[in-house]
């Protein structure tokens, strides 16, 4: 099993390379997209973004599930028949990459990055098979991410390309994310019309 994670892993590890950083801020965010925003991968999709290590962000698609189980990506490693989530698709980055999602109190390992209070992104091979062989289903899986360059999610907010809310394990973690980009879209456009609106500020 991590010989085959060993090979999907490291354009991930090697493109963003993240360490295990954390923060006593919930530095994470949700993008919902422009309705105007066309980019096939980006179309109608709600990500969570948080601050990388390397000055830049990094995050994940909330709102893409696949029609693939883990254990049909990986047949030949029995702890991923304990996964009863679909994986997800994460990002145009690293596309044949699997990374994970991690809800847990502690630091999950190596090679993650701290989004939020409970909420980690993990990269490393080791770290992400050993949560699978533990607590398979605190964790969402994904082919791909999504990375920005120092400055570059800056760029796209102040194009309009996305609207910004506060993350929440429970909105990261549903399960039914049919509807949610028009939830949140929603959302946005009544804090927009109420009075003292004031956009979150990105770290």
């Amino acid at each position: 099993m991590r010989a085959v994670f060993t090979l999907l892993a490291a354009c991930a590890l090697l493109a963003a390379t993240p360490a295990t950083a954390q923060s006593s801020d919930d530095d994470a965010v949700l993008l919902i997209a422009h309705p105007a925003f066309r980019d096939a991968d980006y179309r109608q999709s709600v990500l969570i973004a948080a601050p990388a290590p390397n000055g830049g962000h990094i995050g994940v698609i909330l709102n893409r599930p696949t029609q693939r189980s883990l254990f049909s990506l990986f047949p030949e490693h029995e702890p991923s028949k304990q996964v009863k989530e679909p994986v997800y698709y994460g990002g145009p980055f690293s596309r044949s990459a699997l990374v994970a999602l991690v809800r847990r109190k502690d630091d999950p390992g190596e090679g993650t990055v701290y989004l939020m209070k409970n909420l980690y992104l993990a990269f490393r091979v080791k770290t992400i098979d050993e949560i699978i062989e533990s607590t398979p289903n605190e964790a969402r899986y994904y082919v791909g991410y999504v990375a920005w360059r120092p400055g570059e999610l800056k760029s796209e907010l102040d194009r309009g390309l996305w609207s910004v809310l506060g993350a929440d394990i429970d909105t990261v973690f549903r399960k039914d994310t049919e509807g949610l980009w028009e939830e949140l879209l929603t959302r946005t456009r009544r804090l927009r019309a109420g009075a003292g609106y004031t956009p979150l500020a990105l770290r």
